[in-house]
């Protein structure tokens, strides 16, 4: 197995389920539900298509059905900020977390599509794909994703920053 195409994609796929729920544990846990439904449902996949567009399509729908049934428990994980490795200065810190507070602010249709974009570098098409929706929406749902983002970071949004749930 440790060969096999599906094991290069496995830090991806952490690196977005923690970007995602916040929580290491749980992220650790759709990582590995998504790792047993690709792996039971191999012989799906077509030979010649982009294996890491359906294992992100596969991590999402396992994602949406797990927060339906709460198995993820999503939202008490996005009202506490993961620790994260302190930087040189506490200003750059506070940054980050101020990053971090404010996607976890942003819907999750916003913040799946904006994290598979920027942090995993997808295409369009691809993250279309993986999450079975329009590249339409998929560039509505970046578009607003980021202009939220711009207000949180410039101050000039005239809303609370609160945890989306």
């Amino acid at each position: 197995m440790e060969n096999h195409p599906i094991v290069q994609h496995i830090p991806r796929l952490r690196r977005y389920a923690r970007a995602l729920i916040g929580d290491r544990y749980s992220a650790d846990d759709l990582v590995q539900d998504t790792l047993e439904r690709a792996w039971n449902k191999l012989h799906l996949w077509r030979p010649g298509s982009d294996m890491r567009a359906w294992l992100f399509a596969i991590m999402h729908n396992v994602f949406v059905n797990h927060a339906r049934s709460r198995r993820y428990d999503v939202e008490s994980h996005m009202e506490t900020l993961p620790t994260l490795p302190t930087r040189a200065t506490q200003g750059d810190y506070l940054e980050l977390l101020d990053v971090e507070r404010a996607l976890r602010a942003l819907p999750v249709e916003q913040r799946e599509v904006l994290l598979l974009i920027a942090v995993e570098e997808m295409t369009y098409d691809e993250v279309s794909k993986a999450l079975d929706v329009p590249i339409g929406t998929v560039m509505s749902r970046l578009s607003r994703g980021r202009e939220r983002l711009r207000q949180v970071a410039s101050g000039t949004s005239n809303q609370t920053l609160k945890v989306v749930k």
